[in-house]
């Protein structure tokens, strides 16, 4: 059985914090995946994450380019939308693969159209809408990712 932890984001703020205390648990090799509904606030957390690791610049939404690098202190972190992909052969055909490595981080919003082309992920977070909030489900599905987990719930986000 995986490792989970439920949050519930009342704001905006709520997922910056979220997004800070995250930022700070990635190591090079992580993959981590965002799922939900559209609205469910996974670019938002994305984009909190990748400013929480120091990028001063515009976070994109790699929806139509699929795959947005940031580079931030030496660390390549690669962010993916795959919510235009019709078929999971689009992810083995695009020669994606090779971001996944022991170097850099992968964040993927929409993994399920990547089928089982994807690799595991380290660290699964499902986001959906609760009342006027959010709800973030945060599962550690690999020994790295468990690490993570522990570190983020010994972060200063109140659960």
């Amino acid at each position: 059985m995986h490792e989970k932890l439920n949050l519930h984001l009342a704001s905006e703020k709520d997922t910056e914090a979220l997004g800070a205390t995250i930022a700070r648990t990635l190591r090079p090799g992580l993959a981590i995946f965002l799922e939900g509904d559209l609205g469910a606030g996974k670019t938002a957390l994305a984009r909190s994450i990748i400013r929480a690791l120091g990028h001063e610049g515009k976070v994109k939404s790699p929806t139509y380019t699929l795959v947005e690098l940031y580079t931030i202190s030496g660390l390549n972190l690669y962010h993916f939308d795959l919510y235009r992909f019709e078929d999971p052969d689009e992810w083995n055909e695009s020669g994606f693969r090779e971001y996944f490595n022991p170097e850099s981080i992968v964040m993927v919003e929409w993994p399920e159209k990547g089928g089982a082309f994807l690799p595991t992920p380290d660290i699964r977070i499902v986001l959906g809408v609760e009342g006027e909030g959010r709800r973030a489900e945060i599962e550690a599905t690999s020994e790295t990712g468990s690490r993570c987990l522990t570190a983020l719930k010994s972060g200063s986000l109140s659960c």
